[in-house]
C-alpha cells in the first residue's frame, strides 16, 4: 500500500535563479543563494525576506548555514568564498580558494572545517580557527567536482560527486580517495548520505536522468531509480521521513519510498528547473530552489507517533523502529521538575512491518494498534506480537476494550468484536475520517455523524468541521476539535436509549438531545486528553491548559512544541513527548480537578471537605474558579493572592477588609488600591474612610473634592499647602479661590510665572494688585518684546483708561471688611436629608396658606370699591370699579406722592410677598450694607456695579447663598 503523507506548501517566493537552498535548524529560515550573486533568507512562516546580502556580480552557486558562528558561508562564481554574519550581516572573511568556479561549499558538524569543490577539479578542506588556511587539498577527479558532502555516522569521511561519471569516498587526513564508485553513464551532479542507522547507503543522481543507491561497505549499487526524463540536478534523504526526493531540470520533484523503492508521488509546482533540495533533521519540511524561485513545503505529520497507557509505559516509532520507556522506573530519590526532560532508558520493542503514522492503546492498555501505509496491525503491548491485520485507512477502539472500527474506504465501514467482524455498513456520504470512543464517529468536510458500536445507528449529526474528537473515561465528556477552537459536549445515553425505546428518531439526523453543547472556546488545540471532567489540552501558543466548566486555567507555559501522552493520578502528573522523543513531565493535582468538579455538579459541602487536602499554593487558582461561578464570598476565604483578596472584597463591597489587605502592602504598591477603595468609600457614603483612604494614596483631586463638599476651610487650607508642595498647582489654586485668598491665588499665580493671568484677575478681584502686578508682566515681557510691554498700561498712570476704578477700589475695601465681619456655616449646618425634606414640606405648607390668603385679600379689595360707587343707569354700560375709585379719589399733589386710605395701607403693610420663601436656616447674618451712591452715567454704572448674578470669590461658603448678595446694589423704590 502506498504512503499516505500530506502535502501542505507553506513558502513560494519567486525569484532569479535559485541554486542552492538550506534550512535554519532552529528558526523558520530558508537561505537561498541565486545565480543573480544574492543571497536571500526567507521566513517560512511569514512568507517574508528577513535579509538579503549583495555578494558579487556573477553566480552565487553554494551557501550554508554555520550555526555555531551565526555565519553563513558562500562560494560564487568569482573563486571566492565569502563568510558573513547574518545577524549583523558583517562581512566576516573574503578570500580566494579556488582556481574557478566554486560548485559547492560543506560545513563540518563537529570540526572548524569547511569542504569546498570547484570547477579545478579540486576539493579543499579550510580551517576558520586557523585564520582559514587550506589544511588539505584533496586531487583524484578528472572533470568538475560538483557536490561534496561529509557522511553523518562518521563525519572523518565524505563523498564527492563529479562530471567525470563517478562518486568517490575519502577520509580527512589521506590525500587519495578510499574507493571510488561507477556507475553512471554520465556526469554525477549530486550526492547525499542516507541518516538513518539501518542500512550505510549513500545516493547519487546523474545527466544519464538516472538515481542510483549505493552501499558503500560493499561498494555495489542497490537500486536504480528511473523515472526523470531530463538531468537530475538534486537527490535527498529525508532524514525523519521513509523516503527519497530528487529533483531534475524536467521541473518536477519525485518522491519515492526509501524500503521498497516505489514512487510515491510526483510535484511539479511550474518554476522551471529543479536545482538544489533542502532537508534537515528534526523537522518534515522540504525546500527546493527552481530556476523561477523558492519553494518550501511539509511532508506529513510533525509530532511523534507515540502512546501511553495507564500504567505510565510509552511505546513510540522511529520510522519502523518501536521503542518502549517506563516513567515509574526513575529512581525513588530522583527530584522530578516540572519541564525538564527525564531521564528514561529507551528500550528496543520490536520492528513494525509497515510504516506507522498513529500508535493507540486500547482502553485496557493489553493490545496496541499501528496504522499507516493503508493498513493496520494490532500487537500485544506485552511482546509486541501480531495479533490480527488487514486493510485500513484508519483505525479507532472502541470505549469496550474488545471492540474497535476501521474505514477500508470513504464508503465502507467495518466493525469488530474479539478481533472477528462484526458489522459492516456503508455511511450515506464520504468518510474522511474515523474517530473511535463510547461512539463511533465518521467526519466528512463540514459535519460530523456519530454511530452506536451495536447497531451503527446515527445517533447525532453536528454540523462543524471537525479535525479531531476526544472522549472522557466515562463515556459522557465529547470533545470536538476543530482548526481555531473546540466544543465540549455532554453525552446523555438515557435520552438515546428512550428515543429508541420510543421510536421518536430521525434515521439521518438521530436523536436531537443526546448531545448537550456547554462550552466553545477559541483556540487552536495541538493534543488533548481527559483527566475525569477535565480536558487537558496544549494549544499554538505552547501553553499547557485545562477547561472545566467553560473556564481556561493555564498550567505552565512550555519552551517548545510538546505533545500529550497521558496522565497518572498516582502521581498527579502529566506526561508530554517532543519532537526528539523526549519525555516531559509537568504536575497537574488531581485534588484541584476534584474539587471544581464538585463545585460544577452543586456538591459544595463534599468540596468544602476535599479544600483542606489542596496545598496552599494552588489556593488562588481555585479561588478564582469559584469566582466564575458566582461564588464570590466563598472566593474571597480561599483566596490567599493580596491583589485578588482586594479585588474580591471590593466586589462584596467589604471596605473593612479590603482596608486591612491594603495596609499590608508598600506605599509605592498600595497607591493605586487606596485611590481605588476611597472612590468605592465616597460613592457608599463613607467619607472618614474615603477621606483616610484620599489621604494615603495621595490624591490631590478627589480631596479637593471631599473637602469642597464637607465646606471645611482648615482642610482646604492643609491641602492647598500640601498640594503648592507637591507642584499641583491647579488643585492649590482652587483651594485658595475656594477659600477667598484673593492674594494667594495672586501669589501662586506670579510664582508659577503666570503674570498676565494674575493681572487679569487682580483687575476683576483684587483692583488694589494691579499696579504692582502690571509692573511684574511689563518687567517679564519686556525680556521678549520692550513694544508689548510698553503697551501695557499701569492704572496708577493711566487712570483715565480705568473708568470707575475708584469706585472698584472702595468696593473691594467694603468687600474685605464684610469677609471679616461674617463667617459661613460648615456644611454640617444644613442638616441631614431628612431634616431638609421637613423644611422644604413646612416651606411648601406655608407658601400655601400665604397664597390663599392673598387671594382672599385680593377679592376684598376688589369688592370694597364697587360697594360706595354710585348706582348705575340701567342704560348705561356698567363701569369697572377701580376706574370708579379713581373718579371719588382727588387729585394727587404734583411734588408728594398718593397716600392711600388707612385701611388700604393698613392691609398693605399686612399683606405678604409673593415668592415663596427659601428654607430657614440657622446661620448668622452679617449686617447689611447701605447702598452705594447712584453713578454719574449709565456707563459708569455698569462699570462700578457688579451684575446681578456676581458672587463675591472673597466669600467663605458655597456660591449663590443667601449671604452671597448682602453688598450687591439693592434697587431703590
Amino acid at each position: 500500500m502506498p504512503l499516505r503523507l500530506d502535502i501542505k506548501r507553506k513558502l513560494v517566493q519567486r525569484s532569479d535563479r535559485v541554486k542552492g537552498v538550506d534550512l535554519h535548524p532552529v528558526e523558520p529560515w530558508i537561505l537561498a543563494n541565486l545565480y543573480s550573486g544574492n543571497v536571500f533568507i526567507w521566513n517560512h512562516a511569514t512568507n517574508s525576506l528577513v535579509k538579503s546580502f549583495d555578494v558579487t556580480e556573477l553566480p552565487v552557486r553554494t551557501a550554508k548555514w554555520c550555526l555555531r558562528k551565526q555565519w553563513i558561508v558562500c562560494g560564487s562564481d568569482d573563486m571566492f568564498i565569502r563568510v558573513y554574519n547574518y545577524n549583523t550581516s558583517e562581512l566576516i572573511k573574503a578570500f580566494e580558494a579556488h582556481a574557478d568556479y566554486i560548485r559547492s561549499v560543506c560545513v563540518h558538524p563537529t570540526q572548524p572545517f569547511v569542504l569546498s569543490c570547484s570547477d579545478d577539479m579540486l576539493i579543499k578542506l579550510w580551517s576558520w580557527e586557523k585564520d582559514w588556511d587550506c589544511m588539505q587539498i584533496f586531487e583524484g577527479h578528472s572533470h568538475y567536482v560538483m557536490q561534496a558532502c561529509f557522511n553523518p555516522k562518521d563525519t572523518n569521511t565524505f563523498a564527492s560527486a563529479s562530471l567525470d561519471r563517478t562518486v568517490k569516498v575519502w577520509s580527512i587526513g589521506q590525500p587519495t580517495p578510499n574507493f571510488t564508485l561507477e556507475g553512471h553513464e554520465k556526469g554525477v551532479n549530486c550526492v547525499d548520505y542516507f541518516t538513518g542507522g539501518d542500512r550505510p547507503y549513500l545516493i547519487s543522481g546523474a545527466d544519464d536522468k538516472l538515481v542510483k543507491i549505493w552501499d558503500y561497505q560493499t561498494k555495489t549499487c542497490v537500486q536504480t531509480l528511473d523515472g526523470h526524463s531530463h538531468n537530475v540536478s538534486a537527490v535527498a534523504f529525508h532524514p525523519e521521513l521513509p523516503i527519497i526526493i530528487t529533483g531534475s531540470e524536467d521541473g518536477t520533484l519525485r518522491i519515492w519510498h526509501q524500503t521498497t523503492y516505489r514512487l510515491e508521488n510526483t510535484l511539479n509546482y511550474g518554476l522551471e528547473r529543479v536545482w538544489a533540495i533542502g532537508v534537515i533533521k528534526g523537522s518534515n519540511a522540504v525546500s527546493v530552489g527552481y530556476d523561477e524561485g523558492t519553494v518550501m513545503f511539509k511532508i506529513g505529520r510533525e509530532d511523534p507517533v507515540a502512546s501511553m497507557d495507564a500504567s505510565g509505559k510509552i511505546v513510540y516509532a522511529k520510522h519502523n523502529e518501536v521503542q518502549t520507556v517506563n516513567v515509574k522506573a526513575l529512581p525513588q530519590d530522583y527530584e522530578i521538575a516540572d519541564g525538564e526532560r527525564l531521564p528514561l532508558a529507551a528500550k528496543d520493542f520490536g520492528s513494525c512491518d509497515l510504516y506507522p503514522q498513529s500508535i493507540e492503546h486500547n482502553p485496557n492498555g493489553r493490545f496496541i494498534t499501528a496504522c499507516g501505509d493503508g493498513e493496520y496491525i494490532i500487537y500485544t503491548a506485552l511482546a509486541w506480537r501480531n495479533k490480527a491485520f488487514g486493510s485500513a485507512l484508519e483505525f479507532g477502539w472502541s470505549a469496550d476494550a474488545s471492540e474497535y472500527a476501521i474505514r477500508e474506504s470513504p464508503s465502507k465501514i467495518k466493525i469488530f468484536k474479539n478481533f472477528k467482524e462484526k458489522l459492516e455498513f456503508r455511511p450515506h456520504f464520504a468518510a474522511e475520517g474515523l474517530h473511535g470512543g463510547a461512539l463511533l464517529g465518521l467526519r466528512s468536510t463540514d459535519f460530523i455523524c456519530f454511530y452506536d458500536w451495536e447497531q451503527a445507528n446515527v445517533i447525532q449529526r453536528i454540523d462543524a468541521t471537525v479535525r479531531d474528537v476526544k472522549w472522557s473515561e466515562s463515556g459522557e465528556m465529547c470533545c470536538i476539535i476543530s482548526e481555531n477552537s473546540f466544543y465540549i459536549l455532554r453525552y446523555d445515553p438515557e435520552v438515546v436509549a428512550a428515543a429508541f425505546e420510543s421510536g421518536e428518531f430521525d434515521e439521518g439526523e438521530g436523536v436531537e438531545d443526546s448531545f448537550e453543547l456547554l462550552a466553545e472556546i477559541s483556540e487552536t488545540v495541538l493534543t488533548g486528553i481527559w483527566v475525569g471532567d477535565c480536558f487537558v489540552y496544549n494549544n499554538s501558543d505552547m501553553r499547557l491548559n485545562y477547561v472545566i466548566g467553560g473556564e481556561v486555567t493555564t498550567l505552565f507555559h512550555m519552551d517548545r512544541p510538546m505533545y500529550l501522552l497521558g496522565y497518572l493520578a498516582a502521581q498527579s502528573r502529566l506526561y508530554l513527548i517532543d519532537k526528539e522523543f523526549q519525555i516531559v513531565t509537568y504536575t497537574m493535582l488531581l485534588s484541584v480537578i476534584e474539587f471544581k468538579t464538585l463545585v460544577l455538579r452543586g456538591e459544595l459541602e463534599a468540596a468544602e471537605e476535599l479544600l483542606t487536602s489542596i496545598p496552599t499554593e494552588h489556593h488562588n487558582s481555585v479561588a478564582r474558579f469559584l469566582e466564575a461561578r458566582g461564588l464570590v464570598s466563598d472566593a474571597l476565604r480561599v483566596a490567599t493572592d493580596p491583589d485578588f483578596k482586594f479585588e474580591l472584597a471590593v466586589q462584596l463591597g467589604e471596605l473593612g477588609i479590603a482596608k486591612e489587605i491594603i495596609e499590608s502592602y508598600n506605599d509605592d504598591v498600595g497607591e493605586s488600591k487606596w485611590k481605588q477603595l476611597g472612590e468605592l468609600a465616597m460613592s457608599t457614603g463613607e467619607l472618614d474612610l474615603a477621606a483616610a483612604c484620599l489621604d494615603r494614596s495621595g490624591d490631590l483631586s478627589g480631596q479637593l473634592l471631599l473637602a469642597s463638599a464637607a465646606a471645611n476651610p482648615k482642610q482646604l487650607m492643609q491641602l492647598a499647602e500640601a498640594a503648592k508642595a507637591k507642584g499641583k498647582n491647579n488643585v492649590a489654586f482652587v483651594c485658595l479661590f475656594s477659600l477667598g485668598d484673593i492674594d494667594a491665588c495672586l501669589d501662586l499665580l506670579v510664582e508659577t510665572g503666570r503674570v498676565p493671568e494674575a493681572a487679569f484677575m487682580a483687575r476683576t478681584y483684587a483692583p488694589s494688585r494691579v499696579s504692582e502686578i502690571v509692573q511684574l508682566w511689563k518687567s517679564d515681557l519686556g525680556k521678549i518684546n520692550k513694544k508689548a510691554a510698553e503697551a501695557l498700561a499701569d492704572p496708577a498712570e493711566f487712570a483715565n483708561l480705568f473708568p470707575n476704578f475708584d469706585e472698584a477700589l472702595v468696593m473691594e475695601e467694603d468687600a474685605k471688611k464684610t469677609k471679616m465681619s461674617s463667617k459661613r456655616p460648615s456644611a454640617s449646618a444644613y442638616g441631614g436629608e431628612q431634616e431638609l425634606a421637613k423644611q422644604m414640606e413646612k416651606s411648601a405648607t406655608v407658601a400655601e396658606e400665604q397664597e390663599e390668603q392673598t387671594k382672599n385679600e385680593t377679592k376684598e379689595e376688589k369688592e370694597e370699591p364697587a360697594q360706595n360707587a354710585p348706582p348705575t343707569p340701567k342704560s348705561e354700560p356698567p363701569k369697572s370699579p377701580k376706574k370708579e375709585a379713581k373718579k371719588a379719589t382727588p387729585p394727587a399733589s404734583p411734588k408728594a406722592p398718593p397716600s392711600p386710605s388707612p385701611k388700604k395701607a393698613e392691609k398693605e403693610e399686612e399683606k405678604p410677598t409673593k415668592e415663596v420663601p427659601a428654607p430657614k436656616i440657622p446661620a448668622p447674618k452679617s449686617p447689611k450694607k447701605a447702598a452705594p451712591e447712584p453713578p454719574a452715567s449709565p456707563k459708569a454704572a455698569s462699570a462700578a456695579t457688579p451684575p446681578d448674578d456676581f458672587v463675591d470669590a472673597n466669600e467663605e461658603g458655597p456660591a449663590g447663598d443667601e449671604d452671597a448678595d448682602e453688598w450687591i446694589d439693592e434697587p431703590t423704590d
